[in-house]
């Protein structure tokens, strides 16, 4: 969840007693990673979800407030819009009946939930980018009542000193200039955090940059912003677009940026992303913590200003052993929680075979890297460069490689079989229809024209069906 703050105003002292801190944390880090300090527990997960609130018209409903107050649930906390809340679930560990277990915690979840938002009269929507949205509602009043909201806007724009301007060119082009980080609040996600011993963290890291193509793109349901076809993923261009500040120096538009992909694989250890963190980007909200350095606040919040695709995270074990968790941010909400949690699986499955096997050694960071890319463009319909060094069309690769790799993971995990089986075969059945969220909508528009409510509410009817949404009709 993000980690509130006391105020918003700062002064260069607040910044400079902030990188004192910044810099002992880091350093300690490193010095207990090295000593093989950090926690050997693992493999654990859980999920954040984001949601949207809507009303009968399918419009965002700016009421976050009162629906979590209605729920009252400490696993649910408010996004940055006032229309959007973000749910959390229990770690487990991943192995045996854990996928069934997180699908059960999930929809237990979301019914509880929906139950809350249904009684204040609007509904819940698990949806990358919601079709109905419109410019004029990402303003800041609706931002959530938030002092690190509030605080992140104005840094980030005093650190930019111009209006974000998206262009982003897909099936459509799509240009728009807006005055504040609301734009953010348009993508919501399905985050994957997967707590792994400290000796495997830099392999699994490393594995789920690579893997992070083929999941894009089997998991695409972003087509639409305000209107325009865009990519399969829209998710992808328009956060990165959407928090355009970059490093020191002035570098807003450089190779190292607060929401990428990443400058490269890990040599040694996930300290170096840290240490990239304090090297590169300046500090957003200074607030000094009355902690122990070992308890790592200033990393940790410094880390939260830093959005890569695949995020190391720093947490404690229940004996306050500092352990790593790697953040997988490439997947969007929905479509439903049959699809999410099948995506998880190959994600998990995928990750832990490449991680076994090394192959981010076989394929060039610059090239997992436009693999990516193009996954989140063209989707399915992507051609990638794998270990071979030749091109191919990724859908090919996912049904006859790398759908069996990751059965070879959730295998080494210990998974239930029955479980990863109904799992992968979602995916399986998804690869091979082409039957995205993304195509499903576009098919949709295609059939009935560009009403987009009509298409929220078809969309909302086959999620509540629990049916994956390969399985979806148009009606």
């Amino acid at each position: 969840m993000g980690q509130e703050i006391n105020r918003t105003a700062f002064s260069q002292q607040d910044f400079e007693r902030y990188r004192r801190h910044l810099e002992e944390e880091t350093r300690l880090l490193g010095e207990m990673i090295r000593a093989g300090r950090c926690s050997s527990r693992g493999p654990v997960t859980g999920f954040e979800l984001e949601a949207w609130l809507v009303d009968r018209a399918m419009r965002p409903a700016p009421v976050n407030a009162a629906f979590l107050k209605k729920l009252n649930d400490p696993l649910a906390s408010p996004e940055l819009a006032k229309f959007n809340v973000e749910f959390n679930t229990r770690p487990v560990l991943l192995q045996h009946d854990a996928l069934a277990q997180l699908h059960g915690d999930l929809d237990r979840l979301w019914q509880h939930a929906s139950g809350a938002a249904d009684s204040l009269g609007v509904t819940l929507l698990m949806i990358g980018i919601l079709p109905t949205l419109e410019e004029d509602v990402l303003n800041l009043g609706n931002m959530s009542d938030s002092n690190r909201y509030r605080a992140l806007n104005e840094q980030i724009f005093l650190a930019r000193n111009k209006p974000v301007s998206l262009d982003i060119l897909g099936h459509q082009h799509l240009k728009h200039s807006h005055g504040d980080v609301m734009l953010e609040a348009a993508a919501t996600s399905f985050q994957i955090h997967w707590q792994v011993p400290q000796e495997d963290a830099a392999a699994v890291f490393n594995a789920a940059v690579v893997a992070s193509a083929p999941v894009v793109a089997a998991c695409e349901n972003s087509p639409y912003l305000f209107g325009a076809d865009l990519w399969g993923e829209t998710r992808i261009p328009l956060f990165e677009q959407a928090v355009a500040a970059g490093g020191y120096s002035g570098a807003t538009y450089g190779p190292l940026r607060r929401v990428s992909f990443g400058s490269g694989y890990i040599r040694e250890s996930v300290s170096e992303c840290f240490e990239e963190n304090l090297a590169h980007f300046p500090v957003l909200l200074p607030i000094v913590f009355d902690a122990a350095p070992d308890r790592f606040a200033h990393l940790k919040l410094h880390n939260g200003t830093i959005w890569r695709w695949n995020r190391p995270l720093i947490g404690f074990d229940e004996d306050g052993t500092p352990h790593i968790r790697i953040e997988h941010r490439v997947i969007p909400a929905g479509p439903g929680i049959v699809d999410m949690i099948a995506n998880a699986a190959f994600f998990y499955g995928l990750t832990q075979t490449l991680a076994r096997e090394h192959t981010a050694v076989d394929i060039p960071f610059a090239q997992a890297k436009d693999n990516f890319y193009q996954a989140a463009r063209y989707g399915l319909n992507a051609s990638v460069v794998w270990d071979s060094g030749e091109k191919q069309r990724l859908k090919a690769l996912i049904l006859h490689r790398l759908l069996p790799q990751a059965r070879e993971g959730l295998e080494q995990l210990a998974l239930n079989s029955r479980d990863a089986d109904f799992s992968l075969d979602i995916i399986r059945q998804r690869v091979e229809s082409g039957v995205t969220g993304s195509e499903w909508q576009r098919r949709f528009i295609e059939k009935h024209g560009a009403d987009f409510a009509a298409m929220t509410r078809c969309y909302l009817h086959h999620q509540r069906s629990g049916r994956p949404v390969h399985e979806w009709g148009l009606h």
